[in-house]
């Protein structure tokens, strides 16, 4: 039994993150299609924006297909209906639109290369993935094919795998360390001390800055971001102020002006670790500050893939790749899909 089997078992969606293009997600994805031919697993697949094109859009360097089996369901926008190479029948015209048409959920009656694309919209990708369970599919893929780190979404899927690789940098050990901060971040705390706290973020949409007391009290600053409001995050903090959520993006400009007794005092708390845009450096300089997050969700990774191979024409052992990963990571799963 494979990879795919074992997170069958697990999972009923999931979605595919590449840290960075070329990390080698499309390889990854092909792979876990192979598997589930073997394994006779009904794969469903859809895409938070096009993909299965020959060509990266952005970079120009040539990119894997998707190739799907018989059986598999897929969402395709009209447009590119025609362009599959596979054999395509139309089970469901969704009301799901996207900039080349409506999405279509096909079933492939003749196995092919297929250009997949999906919702942009996180609501309306759990919609369409409870649309395809309905027309028989046992599990959900979802390839993030354009934005790369949203898709992470714990709103989206049940857990992600994530593709990492020789792209990110030249310094296997950069490599290795980026990688692991990125599953570190992921496996943030879940915020779980106060229910109140957690309904009255909920109740403002997560719209706006929310300075808690030690009682459970919130209150709503004028503020609908962090960014570049350090100064005033600072002056609205109390001495009763125990939590501090902030919506949206997370990055040094939020907390650049908070004193450093302010900064030991409050506990922050984010909607999900994919809010975090902080690297390893700063990251490790804010928690000597005292500094403590946690996350109303975090994100469960099932697996990391490598990709040893840079499109820059450089490359990494593979095997000691993987190692100096697991030295991190003991507990993950690390796989070359190539291998």
């Amino acid at each position: 039994m494979g990879l795919l089997y074992d997170l069958s078992n697990k999972y009923n969606t999931l979605s595919i993150v590449g840290m960075a293009k070329n990390a080698g997600k499309t390889t990854a994805l092909n792979f876990l299609i192979e598997e589930a031919m073997d394994e006779g697993i009904t794969l469903g697949i859809t895409s938070t924006g096009r993909d299965g094109e020959t060509q990266d859009l952005v970079t120009g360097t040539e990119k894997p297909r998707v190739y799907l089996d018989e059986g598999t369901l897929v969402s395709v926008p009209s447009q590119l209906y025609n362009l599959a190479d596979a054999g395509l029948e139309i089970l469901k015209r969704t009301p799901y639109s996207t900039a080349i048409g409506e999405l279509l959920i096909c079933r492939v009656r003749d196995s092919g290369y297929v250009q997949i694309a999906g919702p942009v919209i996180n609501a309306e990708t759990k919609k369409l993935c409870r649309d395809m369970f309905e027309l028989g599919c046992d599990l959900i893929m979802i390839d993030g094919a354009i934005d790369r780190k949203t898709i992470a979404s714990p709103d989206t899927s049940d857990a992600i795998i994530l593709a990492t690789g020789a792209v990110l940098s030249r310094s296997m050990k950069k490599v290795v360390e980026e990688t692991a901060h990125v599953v570190h971040l992921y496996e943030l705390p879940e915020f779980k001390e106060d229910d109140r706290v957690t309904e009255f973020i909920k109740n403002d949409n997560y719209e706006h800055i929310i300075a808690f007391n030690d009682k459970g009290e919130g209150r709503v600053l004028d503020l609908v971001t962090g960014l570049g409001n350090a100064r005033y995050i600072d002056d609205a903090i109390e001495d009763d102020t125990k939590y501090i959520f902030i919506p949206g993006a997370f990055t040094n400009s939020v907390v650049a002006d908070i004193s450093n007794k302010h900064l030991k005092q409050v506990e922050f708390i984010l909607k999900d670790p994919t809010k975090i845009f902080v690297n390893i450096m700063d990251w490790g300089q804010l928690r000597k500050r005292g500094f403590k997050v946690k996350v109303l969700k975090n994100i469960e990774i099932a697996a990391i893939t490598v990709n040893p191979w840079a499109p820059q024409g450089y490359t990494f052992d593979s095997d000691f790749l993987i190692e100096s990963l697991k030295t991190l990571l003991p507990d993950m799963p690390i796989i070359d899909v190539r291998k």
